[in-house]
C-alpha cells in the first residue's frame, strides 16, 4: 500500500482496492490481503457490487452446456480468496470444487464457507500443486493483477485441466489493456493449448466504476 498522504485510505474497499491495484512484490500482496481478510467480502462483494464471480459462473455453464455437457465435474478455483467465487460457482452446477490461494488469512476465510472439497496454499507464479490433466474445469476470478500474478501462468492453469476441459478468467481492464495477457491468450492459440469460446466485456466492480473482461478457454482434445 502506498505511503504518500494523497493516497488510497485503507479503511475503506475503494482504497483497499486501488492499493490492491498498486501492488508490485508478492510480499506487498500477501500483506495487503492478510489485512483485508476480515473485511473483504462486505467492501468487495457487497459496497462495491464485485461482478465477476457470477459473470464467470454463468460463462463457465453457458461453454459447458454449448459443448453438449451440463455444469458438473471437477474445478479448481485459484485464487479462491474468501470464497465468493466458488459460491458463484456453486450455484450455477459446479459443486465439486477444490480451491487455492496465496493468502493463509484469505484460505481460512474460504474454509468457512463449505464450497469446498480441498484447499490448499500455491503461489500462481510458482507453480500448483496439482497433476497435469487433474480437473475438468479451472477459474482464476480477480486473480490476475498486477504485482500478484505474471501472464505467463496461464499456461500453468491450462496444465491442470484434462483435455478438453474448460478454463475461466476474470480480469479488470487495466490488466487486460496493459499487460501481455491478451498475447498470451493468442500464443496459447497459436500453439494448439486451448482456443477461446468466450469473450466478454462488462463490469468488472460497479461500485468503483470498473470494468473487466470474462473469457473460458477449452483446452485441446486429446
Amino acid at each position: 500500500m502506498t505511503d504518500e498522504p494523497h493516497g488510497p485510505d485503507p479503511s475503506d474497499g475503494v482504497g483497499m482496492i486501488a492499493a490492491a491495484y498498486g501492488l508490485e512484490t508478492s510480499e506487498q500482496a500477501l500483506a495487503h490481503y492478510e489485512a483485508w481478510a476480515d473485511t473483504y467480502d462486505r467492501e468487495v462483494g457487497e459496497d462495491l457490487g464485485y461482478a465477476q464471480p457470477a459473470r464467470c459462473a454463468a460463462a463457465l455453464a453457458a461453454v459447458v452446456r454449448a459443448g453438449g455437457g451440463i455444469p458438473g465435474g471437477r474445478l479448481l478455483d485459484v485464487g479462491c480468496g474468501t470464497g465468493l467465487s466458488g459460491l458463484a460457482f456453486r450455484e450455477a452446477g459446479f459443486v465439486d470444487q477444490d480451491g487455492c490461494d496465496f493468502s493463509p488469512p484469505m484460505l481460512e476465510k474460504a474454509a468457512a464457507t463449505g464450497v469446498y472439497r480441498r484447499l490448499f496454499r500455491a503461489d500462481l507464479n510458482q507453480g500448483l500443486d496439482a497433476a497435469d490433466g487433474a480437473y475438468d474445469h479451472a477459474a482464476a476470478v480477480g486473480v490476475y493483477s498486477f504485482g500478484h500474478v505474471a501472464p505467463s501462468t496461464l499456461r500453468e492453469v491450462l496444465r491442470v485441466v484434462r483435455p478438453g476441459g474448460t478454463v475461466v478468467i476474470g480480469l479488470n481492464d487495466h490488466y487486460w489493456d496493459d499487460s501481455t495477457f491478451p498475447a498470451e491468450l493468442d500464443a496459447a492459440a497459436a500453439e494448439g493449448l486451448a482456443e477461446v469460446a468466450f469473450r466478454e466485456h462488462g463490469d468488472h466492480l460497479p461500485g468503483a466504476d470498473i470494468g473487466g473482461w470474462v473469457v473460458v478457454l477449452v483446452t485441446a482434445a486429446a
